[in-house]
């Protein structure tokens, strides 16, 4: 019982620092309506610089912010492509997340993988100060870093700038219209984007004590994941902040469920597969319970029209024997 708490706690916490990532993906997913497939990159860039910087002897802090930033670069890389060279959302950031590979490899000295074990870092800080194991000084990280998130998050987006990004997601021609340049709104988007996956992908790094340019392989399908994961469970916040912190509790449910299921026995290779069970059967559920829905009030609208057809033919029978009745009795 203890190891199975322990690997929830742990799953739990990993769940928060990835949830960063999830609230970036939220803002091109959810709010401007692009599938940024720069995500897997950015994730790693910010993982790669943070962990460098730190070996280099930068205060974990500043390296956490310098990964988001690098992250905000290669965002800012995609939104160029896009909206300047007129090429494919997913396009670009296919080419994007092609070319941060290389990167990745030039930042790390050309090795896949760099150790920060033995180098202090915002959660060696929480152990040190507090007490407390690895497990749950990466739960006191993730907590505050998703807090503060989301009220920024939260205060950005009830701004003149935050709701052109919201107006550009929902209707462009109309936001458009009003004189409004979509074209640097969704630049600006895909940057505030990547900066919360860079900044994530450095909470990623120093939590796990290792940075890996494949660390972010599959990120864009766990954000996807917890996306939808949140708005199925909690489908009735309509409050802007609690459609963040859904999207931030979907992604701790996501680790949850995968904790559990490699308890059960499952192979960690078999993880990726996981994942997209995952977001398929998240994603078929909401339209199969609208379709279901559609159906019940089709059948129901049906039956209340044969009902009132009956009453209405009920009525006329009624009419035509009152007045049969009644030209008997002349």
């Amino acid at each position: 019982m203890n190891g199975l708490l322990a690997s929830l706690l742990g799953a739990a916490a990993q769940g928060l620092v990835w949830s960063l990532m999830t609230l970036g993906v939220y803002i091109t997913f959810e709010l401007l309506n692009i599938a940024d497939m720069t995500t897997d990159g950015s994730f790693a860039l910010g993982g790669c610089v943070c962990a460098m910087l730190m070996m280099s002897g930068v205060h974990p802090f500043i390296a956490a912010v310098a990964g988001a930033l690098a992250g905000g670069v290669a965002g800012a890389v995609t939104g160029i492509l896009h909206t300047f060279f007129g090429i494919p959302a997913i396009l670009a950031g296919i080419l994007t997340q092609i070319s941060l590979w290389s990167i990745n490899l030039r930042i790390m000295g050309d090795k896949s993988n760099q150790s920060i074990n033995k180098i202090s870092s915002l959660v060696t800080f929480f152990t040190d100060k507090l007490g407390v194991t690895q497990s749950q000084a990466t739960l006191i990280v993730g907590l505050i870093a998703s807090i503060l998130a989301i009220l920024v998050l939260y205060w950005f987006f009830g701004t003149e700038l935050g709701s052109a990004i919201r107006a550009t997601g929902n209707n462009e021609d109309m936001i458009r219209a009003l004189g409004v340049n979509t074209n640097n709104i969704k630049l600006f988007g895909l940057i505030l984007s990547n900066v919360f996956i860079g900044l994530s992908g450095a909470l990623v790094c120093q939590s796990t004590k290792y940075a890996d340019v494949g660390m972010g392989t599959g990120a864009i399908v766990i954000g996807l994941a917890s996306i939808v994961i949140g708005e199925v469970l909690f489908r009735k916040f309509r409050n802007f902040a609690l459609k963040l912190s859904a999207s931030v509790m979907g992604c701790v449910i996501y680790f949850l469920i995968r904790a559990i299921v490699l308890r059960l026995g499952m192979k960690a290779n078999d993880m990726k597969l996981l994942s997209a069970l995952i977001v398929a059967v998240a994603l078929c559920v909401p339209v199969a319970m609208q379709k279901y829905r559609d159906h019940q009030s089709y059948r129901e609208s049906v039956s209340d029209e044969e009902d009132a057809a009956s009453a209405y033919k009920a009525e006329e029978d009624t009419e035509t024997t009152d007045t049969v009745v009644e030209g008997g009795k002349d």
